[in-house]
């Protein structure tokens, strides 16, 4: 059984888990220095920073999160891979970022264009739905 944050031992076609309790990855701190970013946020690691993975100085984390944005990949996602808390990797995001071993895109705020967006994919799905589907004659 594993213990929450990722101790124990990990299940049969699992990755393992790094033991390391949350807060020792974070240094105790529970937000990055900057405001939180959102989940669908786009990670990228610099060239500077893939340079540095032969280095031995990146603790396993930072290098698994470098590793891991060769290609660009959103923060969830990064979470999920990584089977770290959403806030843990943010905060070691942060971290990456600052030294400027990560490009961070953040998505613009939600606006008027976002509702225009939405309708057009529902109006584009009721199109589907009434041309040349089964059934029609």
């Amino acid at each position: 059984m594993k213990e929450p944050g990722g101790g124990g031992a990990a299940e049969p076609g699992t990755e393992p888990v790094s033991a390391v309790r949350p807060f020792l990855l974070t240094e105790g701190r529970v937000v990055a220095g900057e405001q939180a970013l959102p989940m669908e946020t786009q990670l990228v690691a610099t060239q500077e920073a893939l340079d540095q993975l032969s280095e031995p100085h990146l603790a396993f984390e930072r290098r698994a999160i470098i590793e891991t944005c060769r290609v660009p990949v959103s923060l969830a996602e990064l979470a999920a891979r990584l089977g770290l808390h959403l806030n843990v990797v943010r905060v070691l995001v942060g971290d990456l970022h600052t030294r400027r071993l990560l490009t961070v895109h953040v998505p613009r705020a939600a606006g008027s264009s976002d509702l225009d967006i939405l309708r057009r994919v529902i109006d584009g799905l009721r199109a589907i739905h009434t041309s040349g589907g089964p059934g029609d004659g």
